[in-house]
């Protein structure tokens, strides 16, 4: 066949297919939308047995039996942390707990970090918001050295002068450059917002003037009064015998002083108020949102149907925020919401960033998306991904020992039974699309959020009315003074504010 002879073969081929094919006026291309795979089916969840036994001064102790390692994780819990900072003196919980390694009556913080390097093993101290604690995991055959260890920390802390020095000048220099970060600044401003004065709206770790204000004293006043067996978890996990773990916890924490406890932080807390602050930081070019207001206590009945209705809005396996803000406008990296939710109270909070210009409209969707959720039914789909995201992920929380101490003790911690520790994915697949509605109309109130925005205010202040938002407050870093409750420093207050950044 000659060339020319192919050529118009091919043309006829070409000029048939395009005939038999639609045009694209006929079929326009379909691009795939949001669709994402279907999940892996649900692993099988085996939580390992375990007991549970109060000593005589009260000290609950947990032995999970966990033989699928070598090792053993000792985590004593003791029930306060920040919440029970003494009045005035916020961060004493925090430095207390950095401390608690650093120094016993009978070992410098040297010879302890020695010791436990010796033997291969992890130390950690510190403290949360509801607790402080001390957490060691060592092999098997050092387990008599890890209980000896913990009882030694957790009873007997030197708070040696220099190394509260130390240690309180490492918090002063994390607060300032905290100032600089936009993200610290729209959170701690907005735990101040939701929670007013409530302890569980003050900073985790001080303020600058309060953290100067610490004393020896008020550090071991702290310990003495809360740092007792009654007020104390112990959680024993891995490959240990139940009555060895047992005879260990009574050794070393026996003789420990029972004492009467001062009564715990109240679970009054201010009902939600809408309130819009802007902390002006010249100069950036993204603005911090921050939106949510007072949610649920961690044992109360609707927490679980709440946090799924909470992760539709914006957690992994929903995340209509991010679909919103991201996928359809480009507003934003990322986008979520989440609980925050402890032993008296807890609260939700969307939060995101965006460009300084494009603030006000982020604010307005994050906004209301919020309201979607309380005033529309979620779909069925919605709600079954956010399912088996948690749902599949639970075993992940439960395959080591040290994922098991946490679990255990958090739950009794919180007053939650331990019988529902190993139905988590039923129970969170038992929840419903009528749930989901009922507990968004129940506990969202849109029209009571608290706002916190951190960026250059002049860029986005003008333009916030225009989205419905009229009485806004705007400071700048220098102003601003978290003890306060406007918020605002007095110049004879006495306190250290923040320098700016340069």
């Amino acid at each position: 066949m000659s060339r020319r002879a192919v050529w118009v073969s091919l043309l006829m081929c070409l000029a048939l297919l395009a005939g038999a094919a639609p045009s694209a006026a006929q079929r326009p291309v379909e691009w795939p939308r949001e669709s994402p795979p279907p999940p892996l089916p649900p692993r099988e969840a085996t939580f390992p047995p375990y007991e549970i036994r109060m000593l005589a001064n009260g000290l609950q102790v947990v032995v999970v039996m966990h033989d699928e390692q070598p090792a053993v994780n000792l985590r004593l819990m003791i029930g306060a942390g920040a919440a029970s900072d003494p009045e005035g003196k916020n961060g004493v919980a925090a430095l207390a707990g950095q401390l608690l390694d650093q120094g016993t009556t009978s070992r410098t913080a040297t010879e302890i970090a020695e010791s436990i390097d010796t033997v291969g093993g992890i130390l950690s101290v510190g403290a949360g918001t509801d607790l402080s604690f001390v957490n060691v995991l060592v092999m098997q055959d050092s387990f008599d050295f890890g209980v000896d260890l913990v009882a030694e920390i957790a009873r007997n802390p030197s708070f040696e002068p220099a190394e509260i020095d130390r240690q309180r000048q490492q918090v002063l220099s994390g607060l300032q450059v905290s100032y600089d970060d936009p993200a610290y600044l729209a959170g701690v401003v907005f735990g101040r917002l939701v929670y007013g004065g409530h302890p569980y709206g003050m900073p985790h770790n001080g303020t600058q003037a309060s953290v100067l204000g610490i004393t020896r004293e008020d550090l071991r006043g702290f310990h003495e009064t809360y740092y007792v067996p009654n007020n104390a978890l112990l959680g024993i996990v891995g490959d240990i015998d139940a009555e060895a773990a047992f005879a260990a916890a009574e050794r070393v924490f026996g003789d420990w002083e029972r004492k009467t406890l001062p009564p715990p932080p109240s679970d009054d807390v201010p009902e939600p108020t809408s309130r819009v602050v802007v902390i002006d930081k010249p100069g950036s070019v993204q603005t911090a949102i921050r939106v949510g207001h007072v949610g649920l206590r961690r044992a109360d009945p609707d927490y679980l149907a709440f946090d799924v209705a909470i992760k539709i809005l914006g957690g992994e396996g929903g995340n209509r925020l991010g679909s919103v803000l991201r996928t359809e406008r480009s507003l934003t990296y990322a986008a979520s919401a989440d609980m925050a939710s402890r032993r008296f109270a807890g609260d939700f909070m969307a939060k995101t960033d965006t460009r300084s210009d494009a603030t006000a409209e982020a604010l307005r969707l994050v906004v209301e998306e919020v309201s979607r959720l309380r005033r529309e039914r979620v779909s069925g789909r919605e709600l079954q991904n956010a399912q088996a995201y948690l749902a599949g992920s639970f075993p992940l929380t439960i395959e080591t020992p040290n994922a098991i101490a946490a679990q255990v003790l958090e739950s009794l911690l919180y007053g939650l039974d331990l019988a529902d520790l190993p139905t988590y994915p039923d129970l969170i697949n038992a929840v419903t699309v009528n749930d989901i509605q009922r507990v968004a109309r129940m506990y969202l109130q849109p029209q009571e959020l608290s706002i916190v925005l951190v960026g250059e205010a002049a860029a986005f202040v003008d333009d916030l009315s225009g989205v419905g938002f009229e009485n806004v407050e705007v400071l700048s870093v220098g102003d601003l003074d978290l003890s306060s409750a406007d918020l605002r420093a007095s110049v004879d207050t006495g306190a250290v504010r923040p320098s700016r950044a340069p």
